[in-house]
């Protein structure tokens, strides 16, 4: 168990903390949400003992050994990957390094020997034995070859680095585990083993992450900071978020009798009360729900952006046609005779780990880049407009917001056009800052507001939700639901795609899987499985 108490902490003259008071304890997982700045990472650092706060003391069991999900990506380059994984258990790689080095001895001694024997039973008793099997079963969950074992870490891609050391965090089953962002860098089949193994895990684990889908499938808890206090809440983030909406609705109308109010929260209760993220606490986390009274449930201070796109007029029959396509970069074939048609309603979700054929082939969509071979016809009546994933190009100007998101408005009204702003959170003086200093979901904000002054009737977008915190996912979220045109996009985010795409294409080295079905019914298709596998067992076969 480990508890935060009575913790302050102020940078200058802004108070982060202020008397902050929680208990966190064993076989729960807590997401930690608040807005870009309210200090998530920085209250991890303090569990950790990173940082010191101003006031108060973090208090862990005795004998309870923490682990962290370390962001230094350069402190292990000396040091193979099967190292870097067990020094995750510092005990451990100390009574290990300690045992090896006395034996590497040339002069041997009896004392030696004496020393020798009780770090031979310290290592067993640690789990030593086991250490190597342990740490490869983690990384062949996390995609790390076994090849890679004996490799460097300064050798690896940045992407594996990032998987290393978080099996690094996970090895060896802490009794508390601090995760900041764990499922950065990780592809589909890793990120649903990462939950997988939250979800058996036994101990504490907080996680700070942006993946709604990943919050919602492994917590238990939400810890929401806002108004430097940090309020507890069971129940996973659709919950909190479902919460918070409920109790900014109930404030808004002082009229409504309390009774009512008491009706509504028991309604909404008994939806989510059975609704578990881990099935061992089901009956505790409903016993919980039912003991809520509407003094429990608080409105959140976070603002969301508003995200709607509005098409000047449908799409026609004939939306895209695309025939025998094919595209390479820097010399690689990225894909070749690729056929497929879009259809008046589809909103198609391109998936797969081949990330720049997917950006290729929407660069070539939006005129950006030409094909190698083949065709493509966009329809009489469309009007595409598309987000791409590098968007450096649009703010390299001194312009600012205003004049920025007037070039994409034929309306002069400067009131308009910064009330505009401020439904995307640039208020007040905001609106004069100039484009260049903006941060990057900032940046994403803009080029949203440029999409939806468009008036376009089909959406290209590549890894939108990038850069943004969870408020505007959600908000860009719930506005592509809502699009009644046609969308073609990709992300990493599990949950949005399954609650928008109604298409799923995916690119293999093979060719493409496209069904007309929503992302996890496509995860779970036997035939998609069975197509899957045949398309990349051909590829093993044609490079062998």
């Amino acid at each position: 168990m480990i508890t935060a108490s009575n913790i302050m902490l102020r940078f200058g003259e802004r108070v982060l903390f202020k008397d902050v008071t929680i208990k966190f304890t064993p076989g729960n997982c807590y997401g930690v949400i608040g807005a870009n700045g309210a200090g998530k990472s920085t209250f991890l650092n303090i569990l950790s003992g990173e940082l010191d706060s101003d006031a108060g003391e973090i208090i862990i069991s005795t004998g309870e050994r923490l682990s962290v999900l370390r962001q230094d990506h350069f402190a292990f380059d000396e040091h193979t990957v099967l190292e870097t994984v067990i020094m995750g258990h510092k005990e451990l790689y100390s009574v290990k390094a300690e045992r090896d080095a006395i034996y590497e001895k040339s002069d041997f001694t009896e004392e030696d020997g004496i020393r020798a024997a009780e770090l031979e039973g310290q290592f067993a008793d640690l789990g030593g034995w086991e250490a190597e099997a342990e740490a490869g079963q983690l990384l062949s969950g996390l995609g790390i070859a076994e090849s890679l074992l004996e490799t460097k870490m300064g050798e690896l891609e940045p992407g594996d680095k990032v998987r290393v050391l978080l099996a690094q965090a996970l090895f060896g089953n802490p009794d508390i585990l601090l995760l900041d962002e764990p499922t950065n860098h990780l592809d589909l089949e890793s990120i649903n083993w990462l939950e997988d193994f939250l979800l058996r895990f036994s101990n504490t684990v907080i996680v700070v992450s942006h993946d709604r889908h990943f919050l919602n499938t492994v917590c238990t808890h939400i810890a929401d900071i806002d108004f430097g206090k940090i309020q507890l809440y069971v129940g996973n983030y659709d919950f909190w978020y479902m919460s918070s909406q409920l109790a900014a609705k109930q404030r808004k109308d002082e009229k409504k009798r309390r009774e009512d109010k008491s009706a509504e929260l028991k309604e909404f209760i008994q939806r989510f009360s059975s609704n578990a993220s881990k099935a061992r606490q089901a009956t505790s986390r409903k016993k919980l729900l039912e003991k809520l009274t509407i003094d429990d449930i608080k409105p959140s201070s976070r603002r969301f952006p508003y995200v709607g796109f509005k098409p000047e007029r449908e799409c026609g029959k004939n939306v895209l046609e695309v025939k025998g396509l094919s595209a390479s970069f820097e010399g690689e074939k990225l894909f070749e005779n690729l056929d497929f048609a879009v259809n008046r309603g589809d909103k198609i979700a391109f998936v797969g780990p081949m990330h720049q054929a997917k950006t290729t082939l929407f660069d070539i969509l939006s005129g950006k880049a030409d094909p190698d071979a083949g065709s493509y016809d966009w329809g009489v009546t469309i009007t595409p407009s598309y987000f791409p994933k590098n968007n450096i190009s649009f703010f390299e100007n001194e312009m600012n917001l205003t004049d920025w998101l007037r070039q994409f408005t034929e309306s002069d009204d400067e009131a308009w056009i910064r009330g505009f702003l401020g439904r995307m959170l640039f208020s007040g003086d905001e609106a004069m800052k100039s484009v260049k200093v903006l941060s990057g979901g900032e940046k994403v904000r803009c080029m949203l507001s440029k999409m939806m002054l468009s008036g376009a009737n089909v959406l290209i977008f590549d890894e939108p939700t990038n850069h943004l915190d969870l408020e505007s996912i959600t908000a860009l979220n719930n506005g592509l639901i809502e699009f009644p045109e046609v969308l073609l996009f990709t992300s990493h985010d599990h949950q949005f795609v399954h609650t928008i795409a109604n298409r799923i294409i995916e690119f293999t080295p093979s060719g493409i899987i496209d069904r007309m079905m929503p992302f996890d019914d496509y995860l779970a298709s036997e035939d998609v499985r069975a197509v899957r596998d045949q398309m990349y067992h051909e590829h093993l076969r044609l490079t062998i």
